[in-house]
């Protein structure tokens, strides 16, 4: 058994954030171990090895938070006043630079709540002389909320092929269904998986949650024949374009016909060839200057990425067994092999500028098909720990440390991530400067963005290196600054902001993010009065701020669920917990509470006749007519249910025992259905109906 922190452990962790317990349920608190709460600690640079240094860190702690002024980033809601001010010694003067350039001073304590929205530097002269320096977040008090209400798709891109795709779903193809979907929907919007730069390999690790880089998006989703310079590369290297498109007219039939799956690697190999023989043409004058512009704008970061692309192109994808010079991004060494490799650097450069240029593209597309919202994107909880972020921000991130969650009644092992999480001290001394430029980069093309694990702005439960889950920690961030430059941000940009909620999740933590504007995520089958006697909650007892959907990429599809065949394939893989008869059991009486409700509420009429393929049909309808029900402002449809897929996307707990995020969306028989037979289905149409059919003052069908 594990020993717990000390006193004067547990006093020190408290001064960092560093959890010393927590709470697998409500009614059940488990202390974290001293070893676990030392490494979390040893991560954030501050030694507690023994009893003397342990004392030796608390002082110093305390008698730095006892003499500064500031904490590293004051946030003050605009129109408020920032709490942190108002402990300041009484005659402090204040001095700020804004981030526009214009200076401050001497600036009245209530003049700060009325400054312009922005990151902005403050300086505070206390009477005694001391003095303080910090950013100053000033962000608006909440997000506004949504127009309306709206309902929209669901869709990992990669599964959405179309007779032009190449062997996986593209920026074409998205913006080809965010046109459809709006215009002969009236869809307002459409939520993708995470589109991140992914970790170049062999294989390619394939779950878009573990990027190289969450800032940069990938070009394998690049359609290279909307590149403006395709044609010119094809009347200079016809023989090899064709080939080329010969190949990828393989690939895609590979999948659509012969059941193959979605294979990343070969599509790449493709489109990298293809997408070289089109960088060889010369820009004209103006896409020059766009270009140029864009390098301009990204600066260090993309000249970073795509250093670290050309490198792993030389010596492999994992940086930390790279010639120990090339490790450090900013070594001498670093800079001559990019000066060497410079042709190769500018050719990820020019990628990341045209994959940026169709994912604006699609975004415009879907506003210009009448969309409300457009196109939601993914942020990743984090990234790979060998990718390029891991890489170009190294400061930032804490060494032999992972992401992951606690046990819990779900999973009494915990889970480890992978993803080497943000320090807390870093982001707060710069400013939170890394995070502000994802969330700026990714706005650029998102008409709103779902943040995965949301409650990652709050706290991440952190797994020492090589050791299990169980001995982890939870580590705190200031979840006030976090939601403030996300608010800042995404109301620069006039996003909206969901956060998936899911699961267990800390007290506050929903409330805080309402405050804030950031919806929700409920899913059907998760919504049950667990506070009372369990049943499913009813659609009126929903919350309103939030994305209420039947299902999502980790979870069964309704037709599975509601056939009980996610249980049968969860026995052919070995992974039931108990006996199949169980199991089965368990699920059909879950199945049974929810169709009884749907039709004591009259959603479900008429579902009882017919064939087993046409009930079901109705009962998937019914699940949709209740989500119509519930005051939910976004309603999203998976859409492998609108043609009954029966195959998750990715199955949690196994790694090659089921081919997770590879599958294309087939319909209720397994087989691929392309983009223009979605667009097609009758009983995709019919499903959208039930959704076109409501009153959006009453929510009713």
């Amino acid at each position: 058994m594990t020993a717990p922190p000390g006193e004067e452990l547990a006093r020190l962790a408290a001064l960092h954030g560093v959890g010393t317990s927590f709470q697998p349920s409500p009614d059940r608190t488990v202390t974290a171990s001293a070893a676990a709460v030392t490494r979390a600690l040893a991560a954030l640079g501050v030694d507690a090895g023994d009893p003397r240094a342990v004392s030796a860190a608390l002082a110093a702690r305390e008698a730095e938070l006892s003499e500064r002024l500031l904490p590293p980033t004051v946030v003050c809601w605009s129109g408020s006043r920032a709490e942190a001010l108002a402990a300041l010694p009484e005659g402090s003067r204040l001095r700020v630079e804004t981030e526009q350039g214009d200076v401050r001073e001497p600036l009245d304590f209530a003049e700060v709540e009325h400054l312009p929205l922005g990151v902005h530097q403050l300086t505070v002269t206390a009477p005694d002389g001391r003095t303080g320096r910090a950013h100053l977040v000033v962000a608006p008090p909440r997000l506004p909320t949504p127009t309306g209400r709206s309902y929209g798709l669901l869709v990992q891109l990669y599964s959405l092929l179309s007779r032009r795709s190449w062997g996986m779903g593209d920026l074409g193809d998205l913006g080809e269904l965010t046109a459809w979907a709006g215009r002969a929907l009236g869809a307002g919007f459409v939520q993708v998986n995470p589109l991140h730069a992914a970790v170049p390999g062999a294989p390619t690790d394939p779950s878009p949650y573990r990027p190289s880089s969450r800032r940069f998006p990938d070009p394998v989703h690049l359609r290279v024949e909307d590149v403006p310079e395709y044609a010119y590369a094809v009347q200079e290297h016809g023989d090899r374009m064709g080939s080329l498109s010969e190949r990828a007219a393989r690939l895609r039939e590979a999948v659509l016909e012969k059941g193959e799956l979605i294979d990343r690697d070969a599509v790449w190999e493709l489109k990298r060839e293809a997408l070289e023989l089109v960088a060889r043409v010369p820009l004209g004058p103006g896409r020059c200057a766009a270009y140029c512009d864009f390098l301009a704008e990204q600066g260090q970061a993309l000249e970073d990425h795509a250093t670290w692309c050309a490198l792993a192109e030389v010596h492999g994808p994992q940086w930390r067994q790279w010639p120990s010079g090339l490790r450090d991004p900013r070594s001498a060494e670093t800079n001559r092999a990019r000066g060497e490799l410079m042709d190769r650097v500018d050719f990820h450069s020019r990628l990341a500028w045209l994959t940026d240029a169709q994912l604006t593209a699609a975004q415009r597309a879907a506003r210009d098909a009448g969309m409300s919202v457009g196109i939601v994107h993914d942020l990743a909880v984090g990234v790979h720990p060998e990718g390029a972020d891991a890489w170009a921000q190294q400061e930032y991130f804490a060494a032999g440390m992972s992401v992951g969650a606690p046990p819990d009644a779900f999973n009494a092992r915990g889970q480890d991530w992978g993803l080497p999480p943000w320090r807390p001290d870093r982001l707060a001394a710069s400013g939170y400067a890394p995070y502000r430029r994802l969330l700026k980069a990714l706005f650029r093309y998102a008409g709103a963005l779902r943040i995965d694990h949301v409650m990652g702005l709050f706290r991440l439960w952190w797994v020492p290196q090589g050791e299990p889950p169980t001995e982890g920690t939870y580590v705190r961030y200031d979840a006030e600054a976090m939601l403030a430059v996300l608010v800042l941000e995404a109301s620069r940009a006039g996003s909206v902001v969901i956060g998936e909620d899911l699961g267990t999740v800390e007290p506050g933590v929903r409330e805080a993010l309402r405050e804030r504007g950031v919806l929700g995520t409920s899913v059907l089958w998760f919504e049950r009065d667990w506070d009372g006697d369990g049943h499913p909650l009813p659609p009126d007892r929903w919350r309103a701020d939030c994305l209420a959907t039947a299902t999502t990429h980790d979870l069964p599809s309704t037709a599975a669920r509601l056939t009980g065949e996610h249980v049968e394939l969860r026995d052919r893989l070995g992974l039931l917990t108990g006996p199949l008869e169980e199991e089965r059991a368990e699920a059909a009486k879950d199945t049974a509470e929810w169709l009884g409700l749907l039709t004591r509420l009259g959603l479900l009429a008429g579902a009882g006749g017919g064939s087993d393929r046409s009930s079901e049909e109705a009962e998937v309808q019914a699940v949709h007519r209740f989500l119509v029900r519930t005051p939910a402002r976004m309603i999203g449809v998976w859409l492998p249910d609108g043609v009954g897929d029966r195959r998750p996307q990715n199955l949690p707990g196994t790694w090659d025992q089921y081919p997770n995020w590879r599958l294309p969306i087939a319909d209720a028989d397994g087989r691929p259905v392309t983009l223009e037979q979605l667009a097609a289905s009758p009983r995709l149409r019919a499903l959208i109906e039930v959704l076109r059919g409501w009153d959006d003052a009453s929510g009713s069908c």
